[in-house]
Order: C-alpha cells, then sequence, then structure tokens
C-alpha cells in the first residue's frame, strides 16, 4: 500500500467514526428504547453500503478505493465492538430476549443486507 493510499484510507476512518457518532447522536435523541437501535441501524447500513462497494469492485481494479471507502469510511462507520459490549449490557439488565434479537437480529439483517448490496453493486445495467 502506497503512503498516500495509507493516509487516505486512515483520515477515511476518521470520518466513518465522527459521521457514526453523529447518526448514532441523531437516533438516540429520536427514540427512546433499551435497546441499541442505533447501533443496530448504522451495522446494517454499513453492511449495505459494504455489499454495493463489493459488488461494484467485483471484476474491477480499484483496490485503492475499496480499501479507503470500504476499510476505512465503512470500517470507521460501523462497529462490533459497540455491538457486542451492548449485547452484553442487554443479556446482564434488559428484558429477556433483546440480547438475543441484537446479536440475530443484526447478524441476520447485515448478512441480508450486504448480499442485497452486492446484488445491486454488481448488477451490469
Amino acid at each position: 500500500m502506497s503512503a498516500p493510499v495509507f493516509v487516505l484510507l486512515s483520515l477515511a476512518g476518521g470520518v466513518g467514526a465522527a459521521l457514526r457518532l453523529v447518526v448514532d447522536s441523531l437516533i438516540r435523541a429520536a427514540t427512546r428504547t433499551h435497546f441499541p437501535v442505533a447501533t443496530v441501524t448504522i451495522n446494517l447500513v454499513g453492511s449495505f453500503l459494504l455489499g454495493l462497494l463489493a459488488g461494484a469492485a467485483a471484476g474491477h481494479s480499484i483496490d485503492d478505493w475499496y480499501a479507503v471507502l470500504g476499510t476505512g469510511l465503512l470500517g470507521g462507520f460501523t462497529t462490533f465492538s459497540t455491538a457486542s459490549v451492548e449485547t452484553v449490557r442487554l443479556a446482564i439488565g434488559a428484558p429477556r430476549g433483546h440480547a438475543a434479537l441484537n446479536v440475530f437480529g443484526t447478524l441476520l439483517g447485515a448478512f441480508a443486507l450486504a448480499w442485497l448490496g452486492i446484488l445491486l453493486g454488481s448488477a451490469r445495467g
């Protein structure tokens, strides 16, 4: 990886993390629930967008842009670690089933949306 691509990837990761903070704050302000709606939404949207990017990149030589946008921007935007901590918190103190809903809803939703994104991104017009 070249130095300019590394710098762009790093900057994109920071932008993705800042974007996650903004989106998380907006969703939390609009919802009043113990369920981590913001984190689930962010991870589902990120999965779909990464799927679109992966589908569009398939068969093309855009490795640098894929790294910057996929690994950097969307990697900074989505958050597995926060989803994990929120699941543990749900398991400890939330109504029954919320932790399982968070785990399986996020996992299955992210899988389905990534798949849809790949299909749409790779569709030849």
